[in-house]
């Protein structure tokens, strides 16, 4: 048994998996372009792409435009096939990045970290970008469409729905991480179920993704059989060639233990799932102090009261640099023993598929 296609609108990705898009230039055109060309759907994240740019500290809002731009043109160069962009609601420059994307033509907008209430404002009259909000719950589901369909008369393209195993943020209280009522599974039945009034009301099919410690084919298959139209996975995609982040940063990964997967307070006021290393160590130990934010990326963030930049802290892993940041990643992530490409990643989910399928 092959993989089946997934079907967002008009758009046919030749097999149902998404990959996550991971902020601060973790996921950009490099590895968006390699999974697309695989029949994947590559996402570019829109969460401060601009940090390493020389002129960020100054023109930070217009660094994040420019690299956005470019990158999102980088990869249409390299690939023919389906790209989204990730986009954070929470962003303070939320609108900027949903503007750009859909001016470059992007095929699908996935937003989270918040709902996207206003979202199909953007969208011009012809646009074909695809809107898909990130949820972790069947109530926030329900909330969107009604808000949706009475200021803009529309439902999402889709949902993925993101349980408390994924990596970086996570939308869940935390007595509900580990809490067996909030397994993805449950999500993802409630949320089929909530959505199928409005589906037979507006009579327009809304695929719902699975997300958050997606790691092998069977886990796949698992979610296809519970009702899900595909699934989306960043943790697995970081340990590729392809990925745009240090070497250093995926190694991380390889060398991680069980253990080293830990929930952080993150200054932005949620919980976060990192691999911990001497910065969280020092963190909890409350040798950092407070800082003065230089960006005020995120409006929930409390950056009066935080001993770190999240945004600095995250920017210095992406290059390595761990003494002074730590790696987001999921629950999963010591599960990985390798760096692979992207090709070789996406031929062993299909051969596991087939095989639990048998």
């Amino acid at each position: 048994m092959n993989l089946p296609k997934l079907n967002i609108g008009e758009l046919v990705s030749r097999i149902p998996i998404i990959q996550g898009g991971m902020g601060v230039g973790i996921s950009l055109s490099g590895m968006a372009s390699a999974v697309a060309n695989e029949g994947g759907i590559g996402v570019i994240a829109a969460a401060i792409p601009g940090i390493h740019e020389p002129d960020f500290s100054n023109n930070g809002q217009q660094a994040n435009i420019r690299v956005l731009k470019n990158e999102i043109r980088k990869a249409k160069k390299m690939t023919s096939g389906i790209l989204g962009v990730n986009i954070m609601v929470a962003l303070t420059n939320f609108g900027d990045m949903v503007r750009t994307s859909i001016e470059e033509g992007i095929d699908i907008i996935f937003a989270g970290a918040g709902l996207p209430f206003d979202l199909p404002g953007y969208l011009p009259k012809g646009a074909k970008t695809k809107l898909v909000p990130i949820i972790s719950s069947a109530r926030a589901a329900k909330i969107i469409c009604k808000k949706w369909l009475a200021r803009f008369d529309c439902l999402p393209d889709a949902f993925v729905v993101e349980g408390p195993k994924a990596g970086g943020h996570i939308g869940f209280k935390t007595e509900q991480i580990d809490d067996p009522n909030f397994t993805l599974e449950n999500l993802v039945t409630e949320v089929i179920n909530a959505l199928k009034l409005f589906e037979t009301k507006l009579k327009k099919s809304i695929p719902v993704i699975a997300a958050g410690g997606i790691f092998s084919g069977d886990d796949i298959l698992r979610f296809l059989k519970l009702g899900a139209a595909g699934v989306q996975m960043g943790t697995r995609f970081v340990a590729t060639h392809e990925c745009d982040a240090d070497e250093a940063f995926k190694q991380a990964y390889v060398d991680a233990k069980k253990e080293d997967m830990v929930v952080i307070k993150s200054p932005v006021g949620l919980p976060g799932r990192v691999v911990r290393n001497a910065f969280i160590d020092e963190v909890n130990q409350g040798k950092k102090n407070p800082v003065t934010c230089p960006y005020h990326c995120i409006k929930t963030c409390k950056q009066k009261l935080s001993p770190y930049c999240i945004a600095l802290a995250l920017g210095n892993a992406r290059k390595g640099k761990f003494k002074h940041g730590f790696a987001f990643a999921g629950q999963n992530a010591y599960r990985i023993e390798k760096i692979i490409s992207v090709k070789e990643l996406v031929n062993s989910l299909k051969k596991e598929f087939s095989l639990a399928a048998v």
